[in-house]
């Protein structure tokens, strides 16, 4: 949808009817639909209904019941956490803070009736839109794969039935056998993510199964943390992981799911488990509500609007905001801002400079963890980083253990901020 400045403008009048009427008339109160129950979604829907006080309705929509953490999903694959501690209900979000969770698939948005459509037929009517729907993946990135093929070669990218699956077949593996990670192109979730993976699965095959091998076919010729990796690669799984980046043919990648092979700059390598982390964009429902420009939806990062309509906000891993890296930390960062910037829109509460901050944390071996993080500040052009902070290579193993152990406090801390 185009949307010309006339357009706009009666956008504007219309919302500003809609605020009014409830305070002249006494009818209902504005209402804020959240679509997706994720860092963003979850921590925006509880701080409207907090900071509002019951002046908004605000209603939740996630198809999921229990929703699990991508975030620590690789401890599990690992060994380091059961599945049933990294999910969620949305039990206190409903009881303790009044918001309508509904358990749904969002499938179309109605920008100029400010609607959306559920798959279960009704229709939510909104004054604001939160969307933090978390990524899909770009069809044809890894040929021979499609989500088709997700049983086979699972992503794991979306954590639950399938970090259940890739574990199996990782334990699953015959003695000496060959696991192969294809890993994605910037940007995309958790720029850690893989490599913390293939640090986890190699603790798991170092205990099980010490003469596998692990192949990682990369696009790129760098990675998050990657000095840090390697040298915890050195020095836990010495002769275990062969990375192959840019350089050397790692993205010129294809897979034969059926055959179980992975073919890496024309060489083919038989594979007995294989994680294929295809290239990502926002999901869905963001491009099916036109507020997409090439993958992702462009925000500005003072409040979390979308560029393309005004009275949408968009979080985390699906929004095109600058400098901040797509994580659970970040989504749930900006989600207090996009929150704050709904309850001024909604109620004519103070809004305040949007701050945010970041964590990445990863397990390379037991008790052997490392970070990268930072602070940034909103721009009119975008959240630019103010300043940063890594792990150094060559800490002694107190520091390593202590910024674990800062992890699983950080892990309790952002769930009982997502979830009540």
């Amino acid at each position: 949808m185009t949307i010309d400045r006339r357009r706009l403008m009666g956008a504007g009048v219309a919302a500003a009817a809609a605020l009014q009427a409830p305070a002249v008339l006494g009818q209902a109160r504005p209402r804020a639909v959240v679509v997706g129950g994720g860092a963003g979604g979850a921590t925006a829907a509880r701080y409207i209904a907090k900071g509002a006080k019951g002046a908004i309705d605000v209603t939740l929509v996630e198809p999921s019941r229990s929703y699990y953490t991508c975030f620590f999903s690789n401890l599990y694959i690992g060994g380091f956490r059961e599945l049933s501690s990294i999910a969620h209900s949305y039990g206190t979000l409903a009881s303790a803070y009044g918001i309508n969770v509904v358990h749904d698939w969002a499938t179309g948005i109605d920008r100029e009736a400010r609607t959306v459509s559920l798959a279960g037929g009704a229709s939510l009517p909104y004054d604001r839109l939160i969307l933090s729907p978390g990524i899909d993946f770009v069809e044809g990135a890894v040929e021979g794969w499609d989500v088709s093929a997700q049983n086979k070669m699972p992503h794991a990218y979306k954590a639950g039935s399938q970090s259940e699956l890739l574990k199996a077949q990782i334990e699953a593996m015959p003695e000496g056998g060959t696991f192969v990670m294809v890993a994605p192109p910037n940007p995309y979730r958790c720029p850690p993510g893989p490599y913390e993976r293939v640090s986890m699965v190699a603790h798991v095959l170092k205990e099980k199964n010490p003469t596998a091998k692990i192949i990682v076919a990369d696009p790129k010729p760098k990675f998050s943390k990657m000095a840090l990796f390697q040298e915890g690669w050195g020095n836990h799984y010495d002769g275990m992981i062969d990375w192959i980046g840019e350089e050397f043919g790692g993205g010129n990648v294809s897979v034969d799911p059926d055959a179980m092979t992975v073919s890496i700059d024309g060489e083919e390598v038989k594979a007995d488990a294989c994680n294929v982390i295809p290239a990502m964009k926002a999901g869905r429902i963001c491009e099916m509500a036109g507020i997409t420009e090439g993958n992702w939806a462009p925000v500005d990062g003072r409040t979390m609007q979308s560029r393309l309509d005004e009275n949408i906000h968009v979080l985390g891993d699906a929004c095109a905001q600058g400098d901040m890296p797509k994580s659970g930390f970040s989504a749930n960062s900006q989600a207090k801002v996009a929150a704050m910037a709904v309850r001024a829109a909604l109620t004519g509460s103070k809004m305040f400079p949007a701050k945010f901050s970041n964590t990445c944390w990863s397990l390379i071996d037991t008790n052997d963890g490392v970070k990268v993080g930072a602070t940034y500040e909103a721009t009119e052009e975008k959240i630019a980083k103010v300043d940063g902070f890594i792990s150094q290579t060559g800490e002694n193993a107190e520091l390593r253990q202590a910024t674990y152990e800062e992890s699983v406090g950080w892990y309790a801390g952002i769930t009982k901020d997502m979830f009540g």
